[in-house]
């Protein structure tokens, strides 16, 4: 019995279906980390929208538009914790979504904190208004917030131009604050004053205080954010030499004590979430500045320099939040 031979031609159809799912799948993936940048870019938008909102608006779980506003600056983070790694992931990486992806974290880690702590000491009109709507410590603040927005934008143009390898292992410390840490450590200080002095500022207004201008609180939350907001901003700009946390304790496979020490700082964190993002984020914001003043002080006579301070031609890698690998 002759077998028959099918035409070549019957199955040219077929193949071409499986080419045209096999480029739609390829284009759906190649647009996954894209959304992610862009989830990334919308959080720090809808934070500045919530910062702009009346603080006595009725939210729910009873928390200010300010709360929700940091909530949102926290969404950004873990998007842009993600589109990086989907984009390894898949493979789609390009100079457009690196590009993207620094415009994103220029929002939602530069402007965004930057509004948010204005918001939050209610300066008025400084430099344009008359009495007192235009005091020196409102000045102070909307001057630093500045200072802030333009260290934020020198820090990812800096990473921009300097880094050269997508390589793990030019990825494992940053030279200055990572915008994403700086933002972390500016918002969670207002989190922080919502969860702690705002009722207390609320009891007064309620007993009759007209102005919060006349309540202590006001005053100590302004100078405590021109202070934060100025030591993160020449940290971000600074050459001192920042851990990347993911790549150097999350990255491959993980030990069983690291696991268990994992769980229980998790567990430990969820008694008091506020305190613990507080905590954790200034402390990793001084990390740096510490170890650099330990080696200056007690380090080992010999020892590089180069362990704390990253040299002007150095091309330390970023974090996830801006790799050069990004999706197009």
């Amino acid at each position: 019995m002759v077998s028959r031979i099918p035409d070549p031609s019957s199955l040219e159809p077929a193949k071409l279906t499986l080419s045209r799912r096999r480029r739609a799948a390829l284009k759906a993936i190649a647009v996954l980390p894209t959304m992610f940048t862009l989830a990334n870019l919308l959080s720090g938008f809808f934070a500045i929208f919530l910062a702009s909102r009346d603080p006595q608006m009725k939210l729910p779980f009873d928390w200010s538009p300010l709360t929700f506003a940091v909530l949102a600056v926290f969404a950004g983070m873990i998007f842009d914790a993600l589109d990086g790694r989907i984009a390894r992931l898949t493979k789609q990486t390009s100079e457009l979504g690196e590009q993207l992806d620094s415009f994103a974290d220029m929002v939602t880690f530069g402007v965004a904190p930057a509004f948010i702590a204005i918001m939050l000491v209610d300066v008025h009109i400084p430099f344009l208004a008359e009495g007192l709507q235009d005091t020196l410590i409102d000045r102070a603040v909307l001057v630093t917030g500045g200072i802030y927005c333009a260290c934020a934008a020198l820090r990812l143009a800096r990473f921009n131009v300097e880094v050269k390898s997508p390589a793990v292992s030019d990825h494992m410390s940053f030279k200055g604050l990572p915008s994403p840490g700086a933002a972390g450590t500016v918002v969670s200080v207002v989190l922080l004053h919502e969860h702690l002095l705002a009722p207390f500022m609320r009891e007064h207004r309620a007993i009759g205080l007209e102005t919060m201008a006349e309540t202590w609180p006001l005053w100590l939350s302004k100078i405590g954010m021109i202070i934060v907001m100025l030591l993160v901003a020449f940290a971000m700009v600074s050459r001192l030499r920042y851990i990347h946390v993911m790549n150097r304790y999350f990255r491959g496979k993980a030990s069983f004590n690291s696991i268990v020490l994992a769980v229980v700082a998790v567990l430990i964190a969820a008694i008091v979430p506020v305190y613990a993002f507080v905590i954790v984020l200034v402390l990793y914001a001084l990390s740096a500045p510490a170890a650099w003043l330990w080696y200056k002080t007690v380090g080992k006579k010999g020892q590089s320099d180069e362990m704390w301070v990253a040299d002007e031609e150095g091309d330390d890698g970023e974090d996830d939040e801006e790799e050069t690998e990004r999706a197009g």
